[in-house]
């Protein structure tokens, strides 16, 4: 298997200063996954933290032409490949070459290439060669490599589940709820994760989102209403209007107008710091049946308010109730 690549200056950019940072604060370790048409960093999609077990998933996936110029991945498995690597490893190496491409232009006009590519190559010390991720840094008058160790590339089958996984990922709630004020959510989050580690937590048709963590001797719970809606959506009773947040929230899912589930304070701490790579619009929602609590953040084209449909970014935190529907 082979994958050689040459960075964008805006694709570099944005894994060094948005995506990397974010995602180190999710996970220490991270799968890279090469297609022929998307470069993708997936946390925690497989090994006994998935889906069934503890903590959250997230992916970023990007269109190559995104983050590359020039872009060859190729294996006998359909020309994917995919590894894993230490997340702040490979933000060092990435940072490492931007500080060399600054400081050294290249010659005339073109400029200065980060080129990265996956070797073996058998280290001082070593009896066999190991697997990088290599960067090559050249200037007018240098180039700087850098070697990133990574795992051995994952077998077929372990790219199947990997894909798998990934499918599975990408369904959808039925409704999503877009939570406009991001600090005032993270400043709420800080509150609540001082009274209790479980967190209810209710999306509703109607625009609403709500947080309530409940202990043997106090419930405290707050209420973002009316906002805006993406997919199924229903009017709220006007005589919901006149009872407790709590209640209300209980009647919508008994109307089968809302779905509640129960996560980890600590895993949805670590989803906020996905605000890291700055989105331009976040949205919350439940999977069907309860299976998880789904954040998605939205990026747009740059000037516009235009989808990017080049970059795909959300988490998926896993449940600690069945849920109801």
């Amino acid at each position: 298997m082979k994958f050689k690549a040459s960075f964008t200056d805006d694709g570099i950019s944005l894994l060094d200063k948005r995506f990397l940072p974010a995602i180190d604060k999710v996970g220490r370790v991270c799968h890279v996954y090469l297609t022929p048409t998307h470069a993708m960093l997936l946390h925690n999609l497989l090994g006994s933290t998935g889906p069934e077990g503890d903590g959250p998933q997230c992916v970023a996936q990007f269109a190559k032409d995104l983050l590359f110029r020039e872009y060859n991945v190729s294996s006998r498995d359909g020309n994917r490949v995919a590894f894993s690597v230490d997340v702040a490893l490979l933000h060092r190496a990435i940072r490492s070459a931007l500080a060399v491409h600054a400081q050294s232009p290249a010659d005339g006009d073109a400029p200065a290439a980060i080129q990265v590519k996956l070797v073996n190559k058998q280290t001082p010390g070593s009896r066999s060669a190991a697997p990088f991720l290599t960067f090559e840094t050249k200037g007018a008058r240098s180039a700087v490599v850098q070697d990133v160790p990574i795992s051995k590339p994952l077998s077929r089958s372990d790219v199947a589940r990997l894909q798998d996984a990934l499918d599975a990922a990408q369904e959808l709630p039925e409704t999503l709820v877009q939570v406009p004020d991001l600090q005032q959510l993270q400043n709420l989050v800080d509150r609540l994760k001082n009274i209790g580690d479980l967190l209810s937590v209710t999306v509703t048709q109607y625009g609403d989102l709500h947080l309530q963590v409940s202990t043997s001797l106090v419930t405290v719970g707050s209420e973002f209403k009316r906002l805006r809606i993406l997919g199924a959506r229903a009017n709220a009773p006007v005589v919901d209007q006149n009872v407790s947040a709590t209640i209300r929230m209980e009647m919508a899912v008994e109307r089968g107008e809302a779905l509640s589930v129960q996560v980890s304070m600590k895993h949805l701490v670590k989803s906020l710091q996905c605000h890291l790579a700055k989105p331009d619009c976040t949205f919350y929602g439940i999977a069907p049946n309860g299976a998880c609590l789904t954040v998605i953040f939205q990026y747009f084209i740059p000037g516009t308010r235009l989808t990017d449909k080049s970059i795909s970014f959300y988490c998926r935190l896993p449940v600690l109730d069945p849920g109801t529907s």
